[in-house]
């Protein structure tokens, strides 16, 4: 699968690189926690990438607008799609490494479906600030060296992917509420299909460790 960087063209309907932040001390913290001995780890918040506190009143007051946040982290070893993800609300992605978006556009959704042929990979160098616009739909990292695994640090709004509310469905959208701030459509390959996510992803699971 072809990756195309981050900093082209091609990426600015996804969203963009942001400049000005030396996220250095969070890149430390981040290689402090050591990677799961298979499949993916994910916490919202996290004390220690929390406790870089230039860089968290940074992201508050600049990338936020003053919002509040919180600074969690994606890592572990992947290298499929299996499920696509949005929030209301801008997320930004810091690897220790380069890493792989596997990304498509909340428009190309349709009936509730979405072909996993308008998904685009997108390659991140070691520390970009990547925005992930709120329309771009996303999920876990992938790996781009071998088994070498990945850590990538995730800002969010705050409460964002904990607990989900207790609701009754209203309309078509809230059977894809998966938790707090984050609606899910699952390929039916995922575990997370089998754990009764909203199914919703035609066409092959990718791989890019093959395709």
């Amino acid at each position: 699968m072809e990756l195309i960087s981050v900093h082209s063209k091609e990426f600015e309907k996804y969203g963009k690189v942001l400049t000005g932040y030396d996220v250095s001390a969070l890149l430390d913290a981040m290689n402090k926690i050591d990677l799961p001995a298979e499949g993916v780890a994910y916490e919202p918040g996290i004390d220690s990438l929390e406790a870089c506190t230039d860089l968290y009143k940074d992201f508050t007051d600049r990338a936020y607008g003053g919002m509040p946040i919180q600074v969690g982290m994606c890592w572990g070893r992947n290298t499929k799609l299996n499920c696509l993800e949005y929030h209301r609300g801008s997320e930004l992605n810091i690897g220790t490494t380069s890493f792989v978006l596997l990304l498509a556009k909340a428009e190309d959704i349709h009936d509730g479906k979405l072909d996993t042929k308008d998904v685009v990979a997108f390659k991140a160098d070691k520390g970009d600030v990547v925005l992930v616009y709120e329309d771009s739909l996303h999920y876990a990292p992938c790996q781009c060296d071998g088994n070498d695994g990945f850590r990538v640090a995730v800002v969010l709004p705050k409460g964002t992917n904990t607990d989900k509310p207790a609701l009754k469905e209203g309309n078509d959208e809230d059977k894809l509420l998966w938790a707090r701030n984050k609606w899910l459509i699952a390929h039916p390959e995922s575990s997370e299909a089998s754990s009764g996510a909203y199914v919703g992803l035609t066409g092959k699971n990718i791989d890019i460790a093959v395709d």
